[in-house]
């Protein structure tokens, strides 16, 4: 057995994990960061990353098929999901050796193998051992799926349906949130018979009403069909089909089935309990500096109850590397953290949505506007349509930034630094939004709530 000493030994080379191990570098910390298969974890390899290249390759295909409407003769001959597999692993594998070198640049040690928390703080890899004077926990999530609904031949996780080397004719995708609808996105563009069945009586039901009902009628149009409010009860699979039953009894058959009914933490067989991390339903449970019980350990990103966003785990892992050089960082409550939903349309917000702000201030105290995008030439111009939503406290600062369109995500920022800085509506209606451009939208609902609307009624 050998032992190795760092000052933070950091256990997960995902989003969360290799951006605490970047951070505490560049403050001069020695780290040691732990990884079972590549960093960058799923985000870069499984989700994010690979994701976004097939819903680019999905809109290339939509405007070759609209080519006509703007004057351009184009055919599109078909999908050749060997080429699409191909240009999605392109992007990753660029982006995996760009990280390797960053990390390696910073002088962090990647140690590749199982990590296993000990009781004494130490982490064990294979024969052998690392300590630290600090330990980041940062093991990541896994794609649940439902009792008695077991993974494998024609019923898939996300990770699977990465894997496939087939446009299906047919598909359905059991969970309307943000992972069902970027497939389902997808695998519409590429041809594919689309069927979501969601529990809840919305899509995307964490979101603001509006935009769960304006994504609900965009995918109408597009002829991805979606069955709302009736849970799951069985799925059966043979040698060429998946037939799904539900429990009011209608049944839908498909070629495959994708289970996206949402990620677990990765925290079992780890360790953590015996060291005396608590943990709750398997989440890790820290207090708002991301500390555990124990001191000394902290845990970041989707083992964390909230949010389970990349962009999460970056900012709660560079927080912590902060904290442990004795700096103070702001903390990011999660309603202030942006959400995006890379389907076509896009879905994106921060903040309250109008229910959660009265709820929290009462109905006569919120004020919202909504601006469709109909009115905006750039919207127009790319295709899209959509709306934006802005919620204020009446006489008072924004509350929420809610978006519905094609590449609305690229707006979202602005929205944050809105609601995190409580700008009044009144603040931000002087300041000028470049024309033409999709984030006008986002300034006539300003204007309007500032009671000076331009281009609206």
């Amino acid at each position: 057995m050998t032992t190795h000493t760092f000052d933070i030994v950091v256990l997960g080379g995902g989003s969360g994990g290799y951006a605490a191990a970047l951070r505490a570098s560049e403050l001069g910390k020695s780290v040691a960061l732990i990884e079972k298969d590549k960093v960058g974890g799923t985000c870069l390899h499984r989700g994010c990353i690979p994701t976004k290249a097939l819903l680019h390759a999905a809109e290339v295909a939509e405007h070759v098929r609209d080519a006509a409407h703007v004057g351009i003769t184009a055919t599109l001959e078909g999908i050749d999901p060997v080429g699409v597999r191909a240009y999605r692993e392109g992007i990753v594998a660029k982006k995996f050796k760009g990280l390797e070198g960053l990390v390696k640049a910073r002088g962090i040690t990647t140690v590749a193998g199982m990590g296993r928390l000990n009781p004494d703080r130490s982490v064990s890899v294979g024969d052998d051992v690392y300590v630290g004077s600090d330990v980041i926990l940062a093991t990541g999530s896994y794609s649940r799926t439902l009792p008695g609904l077991d993974i494998g031949g024609r019923i898939l996780t996300s990770e699977q349906a990465l894997s496939l080397d087939v446009i299906p004719e047919r598909v359905l995708i059991l969970g309307g949130g943000v992972i069902g609808v970027e497939f389902a996105s997808v695998w519409r563009s590429f041809g594919a018979e689309v069927t979501i069945i969601e529990a809840l009586p919305h899509l995307v039901p964490n979101e603001d009403v509006v935009l769960s009902k304006g994504l609900e009628r965009a995918f109408r149009r597009r002829g991805i069909q979606y069955s709302l409010g009736i849970r799951f009860a069985s799925a059966v699979q043979d040698d060429t089909s998946v037939t799904v039953t539900l429990e009011d009894g209608k049944e839908f058959t498909a070629d495959y089935l994708l289970v996206a009914v949402g990620r677990g933490p990765v925290t079992a067989d780890l360790g953590f309990e015996e060291a005396g991390v608590a943990l709750d339903r398997g989440f890790v449970t820290v207090d708002q500096d991301l500390r555990t019980g124990v001191p000394g350990i902290w845990a970041v990103g989707d083992i964390v109850p909230g949010l389970q966003l990349a962009h999460r785990g970056f900012q709660q892992g560079i927080a912590v590397a902060e904290r442990i050089a004795g700096l103070s960082p702001v903390t990011i409550p999660d309603s202030q953290i942006p959400k995006v939903t890379y389907s076509s349309p896009e879905v994106a917000s921060v903040g309250l949505s109008e229910e959660s702000a009265v709820a929290a201030h009462g109905a006569d105290a919120v004020v919202s506007y909504e601006y469709n995008l109909a009115g905006n030439g750039k919207s127009e111009i790319i295709g899209t349509g959509g709306l934006v939503k802005v919620v204020r406290l009446k006489d008072g600062p924004v509350l929420g930034v809610h978006l519905l369109g094609d590449r609305v995500g690229e707006l979202i920022t602005e929205g944050q630094l809105a609601v995190v800085w409580e700008a009044h509506p009144e603040d931000i209606a002087p300041l000028i939004h470049a024309h033409p451009t999709q984030s006008e939208a986002l300034g006539e609902a300003f204007l309007a709530l500032a009671g000076k609307p331009l281009h609206a009624l």
